[in-house]
């Protein structure tokens, strides 16, 4: 078993370093249209039609079809590599698919004026962003109008607030540089108070509780089930215990969609799900 951890975090990194590298030896692709159209709420549905996306010299994802309602949950889970991350990178335009299209509200995302479409979305990866501030800076970035009030408040809801009170500067502790000096669980529920802050309709959580320890990966799920609530969220996890409740788990494989449904669903098919919930023992 610790064989097949090691395994997946050394094809997991592998994985990352080849993502950056396309990322790095690309051109700006994403411009934003020369007559943007303004949005500012989410009310039906996230769309992405016909989709495929390519690298010069390596296809991701092959004609991905999948519709998300408002206040659905999806999970997006698969082996490292299967075109997860790079399917949920699409929705903030972070890249544009190479063929098919991604609409919000049955329009085309490339029409929408790109901050518009990002301040609809709040993202929570497996490697926080912090800046070496105070808590209450780092959890207000973004919200220059937020109060400690405000601050506290998401705070609670993050399971964030009993152990920034615990501190001996509370709120206007240092974090250090990139939150060096809090635990990997701390360094979480801040940026996940900091999207509860922001309170977007639309949720991507990337792997946000797989580099945690048993303990603190409880707080952080608690506090991620906190924020889903009454949003549409996009998961991506590698621990499948905690998309089982999801509305539909969509299974991809070598970029293609393979497995589809929820979770009870996809074990009575005995295929790729079941094979993966049973390897990590959390029936």
């Amino acid at each position: 078993k610790s064989f097949s951890t090691a395994s997946y975090y050394i094809q997991r990194g592998a994985a990352i370093i080849e993502r950056l590298q396309h990322l790095i030896q690309e051109e700006q692709s994403v411009k934003e249209d020369l007559n943007p159209v303004s949005i500012d709420s989410f009310n039906n549905s996230i769309e992405l039609r016909n989709i495929s996306f390519a690298y010069p010299d390596k296809t991701i994802l092959h004609n991905i079809n999948l519709t998300i309602k408002k206040g659905q949950t999806i999970a997006l889970v698969g082996a490292s590599g299967s075109g997860k991350s790079t399917l949920a990178d699409l929705i903030p335009r972070f890249h544009d698919p190479s063929l098919g299209e991604v609409l919000i509200d049955g329009v085309n995302i490339r029409r929408y004026k790109l901050k518009d479409l990002r301040n609809l979305m709040g993202i929570v990866t497996q490697e926080p962003v912090l800046f070496n501030d105070t808590i209450q800076a780092n959890i207000s970035l973004g919200n220059e109008n937020a109060n400690l009030e405000d601050v506290t408040k998401a705070a609670r809801i993050a399971n964030a607030h009993s152990f920034i009170e615990r501190k001996e500067e509370g709120y206007l502790t240092k974090v250090g540089d990139r939150g060096s000096k809090l635990s990997g669980g701390e360094r979480q529920r801040v940026t996940i108070a900091r999207a509860v802050l922001k309170n977007p309709p639309i949720m991507i959580l990337d792997e946000a509780t797989s580099s945690l320890d048993t303990e603190s990966e409880k707080w952080v799920q608690d506090a991620i089930n906190m924020l889903m609530k009454d949003r549409t969220s996009i998961i991506i996890a590698h621990r499948l215990s905690t998309v089982r409740h999801a509305d539909e788990i969509i299974v991809l494989n070598e970029g293609s969609i393979v497995e589809r449904g929820t979770h009870e669903n996809l074990m009575q098919l005995n295929g790729i799900y079941c094979k993966l919930v049973n390897m990590q023992e959390v029936r």
